[in-house]
């Protein structure tokens, strides 16, 4: 169901190219494909970073500082099973960061910009 509070997120449905990540260099992060994060108007998404791709499910978070998209999601890392977390904020019009946190493992920000 999509409310007020949906609405006023809607800055973050779209496809976000990544374009920097903190703890991975570009020949990983886009080697298999285009970096990307999606996330649809349902608040659910996908996103791939090198080998390690899955599924979101998010929900739009006020803080002090401004809102936050937050997600857990669930996929594969070389293709061994993983799951995690991680957050979006929008930086300014078409421009977000963000992190990642691979359960037991790596944790990582990022920059990504929206695709066209």
């Amino acid at each position: 169901m999509i409310n007020e509070k949906m609405d006023k997120g809607m800055d973050f449905t779209g496809t976000w190219h990544i374009y920097e990540r903190g703890a991975w260099d570009e020949d990983y992060f886009n080697m298999a494909v285009q970096a990307y994060i999606r996330i649809d108007p349902n608040t659910l998404g996908v996103f791939q970073f090198g080998l390690v791709s899955g599924v979101i499910d998010g929900k739009l978070v006020d803080y002090a500082d401004g809102e936050r998209f937050e997600f857990t999601w669930a996929g594969n890392d070389e293709c061994d099973p993983a799951c995690g977390s991680g957050w979006i904020r929008i930086l300014e019009e078409n421009f977000l960061e963000g992190k990642f946190r691979i359960y037991l493992g790596d944790d990582s920000t990022f920059l990504a910009r929206r695709a066209k």
